[in-house]
């Protein structure tokens, strides 16, 4: 490989990650004009290979333009990777990832396009989706909710879906609005404190026995716990609710059931099994 083909990459990395020169040499502790250079023929200094592999995340072979055929050791490398961010980056992250395995499943390995430069131009939801006999994904981008589900096709998913869940009765208990509003309410509030029906009753502007009925129809659901509290010889019931990310993940799909996606940057079809045998 000749020198103009590596300079040749790191100004298409660049230009691909939206950073300036100014910016590439400030990460990696040269002068902008070092950079100019390297687009233009030059070579960067050997030790500053992996710095300029590690700020676009990739490896130094593909510096080279080379392309990997060896995956072994790829899985450890990729936890090191996330595990070497700052915590606060760490999702982020693996949202790209998400994205990548996407463009993986249709073999799209010429598309470029990241979450964040797809999420820059976006003016509404996008959907990513692969729809296939082995499983299949869904991925929510844009302006809206950002969401990664992969579920993997198994042979006996009406046991797996219905065995011993009561559906009809949890979205019936949900279809009443004060039981709802107070899921909704609890969930905002967050975890640890514990509560009284007075939070219902004035968060909802309820009385009390429709505030305590509401308590024990989340409770029969395994949603709210329960303990007494004896202060200055009085006995006081105190109740615990634990929020769930199972709960946010059914409001973003019923969303999506009430308004169906529309607009998808990947889309992958084919299926031609039952979602749900």
């Amino acid at each position: 490989m000749n020198n103009l083909n590596l300079g040749a990459v790191i100004a298409r990395l660049r230009k691909e990650k939206g950073v300036t020169q100014e910016e590439l040499a400030k990460s990696v502790c040269v002068s902008p004009q070092a950079v100019s250079k390297w687009e233009n023929g030059g070579v960067p200094d050997t030790e500053l290979l992996p710095k300029i592999a590690d700020y676009f995340g990739v490896s130094v072979d593909t510096l080279f333009d080379r392309s990997i055929t060896d995956y072994n050791g790829l899985t450890e490398a990729l936890i090191k990777k996330i595990a070497d961010m700052p915590q606060e980056e760490r999702i982020d992250a693996v949202f790209e990832l998400c994205w990548v395995m996407e463009k993986g499943i249709t073999s799209d390995i010429e598309n470029k396009s990241t979450v964040n430069g797809i999420s820059s131009h976006a003016s509404q939801q996008i959907y990513s989706s692969m729809l296939l006999d082995s499983g299949y994904t869904r991925m929510g981008i844009g302006k809206g909710l950002h969401y990664f589900l992969i579920v993997p096709d198994i042979d006996d998913k009406l046991a797996a879906y219905f065995d011993d869940v009561d559906y009809v009765e949890l979205f019936r208990d949900l279809g009443d609005k004060s039981v709802f509003d107070a899921l909704v309410m609890l969930e905002k509030r967050g975890k640890g404190a514990a509560f009284s029906p007075d939070l219902i009753m004035k968060g909802l502007g309820l009385d009390f026995d429709k505030a305590f009925e509401i308590i024990k129809t989340l409770a029969k659901h395994g949603l709210i716990t329960c303990t007494d509290v004896e202060i200055e010889g009085t006995t006081h019931e105190f109740y615990f609710y634990q929020p769930s990310p199972s709960f946010a993940a059914m409001l973003i799909f019923a969303h999506e059931m009430i308004k169906q996606p529309s607009v998808f940057c990947n889309f992958m079809g084919g299926r031609g099994k039952s979602y749900l045998n």
